[in-house]
């Protein structure tokens, strides 16, 4: 199993071999954390989603599914885009987010990639709720088979920083 720390930063400024960038179906990026990863990424990494778009994605990136391209200026080799779901109270969509967690870590094995660093998939615009999203993203890097060293969950804010740090130290605070 690999290392996980959660950590306050700016993951367009993370030292790893892959950033995950909580994407939009288009991969042409958009706001929050894929609009800072498109425009730090450049052109690159813009030029190499366009071209997914043309081959194998011509319809998007569905929802739970992960795809690499060059991290273009980022400091990253890497990034791992994956589309978060919508948060929904009347329909389960959990197994989607893990999903995003588990496909990101598959494309990693496949490129090499021994450090990772995740964002908050779906808790931003998505709704997702952050001690939820928390729960999901640790337990599920927790029991993914991997070759990755280390994961790391970078967070904006303090508040979601001490959350995914109780989801780590196993404290799932009030339900």
């Amino acid at each position: 199993m690999p290392e996980l720390r959660a950590v306050r930063g700016d993951i367009t400024e993370q030292q790893v071999d892959a950033i995950v960038n909580a994407a939009n179906s288009s991969l042409l990026g958009g706001g929050g954390v894929d609009g800072a990863i498109h425009r730090k990424g450049g052109p690159e990494t813009l030029a190499a989603c366009r071209a997914l778009r043309a081959s194998h994605y011509g319809g998007g990136l569905k929802t739970g599914q992960a795809v690499a391209t060059t991290a273009g200026n980022l400091p990253a080799q890497w990034v791992i885009h994956t589309v978060g779901p919508v948060w929904s109270a009347t329909e389960d969509r959990s197994a989607l987010l893990a999903s995003c967690f588990r496909e990101s870590l598959r494309v990693a094995d496949e490129l090499g990639a021994r450090t990772i660093a995740f964002p908050a998939i779906s808790t931003g615009i998505f709704g997702w709720p952050m001690d939820d999203g928390a729960r999901i993203a640790v337990d599920t890097v927790r029991t993914t088979p991997t070759k990755v060293e280390q994961v790391s969950f970078v967070l904006f804010g303090d508040d979601a920083l001490k959350i995914f740090a109780g989801a780590l130290q196993g404290d799932q605070g009030p339900k």
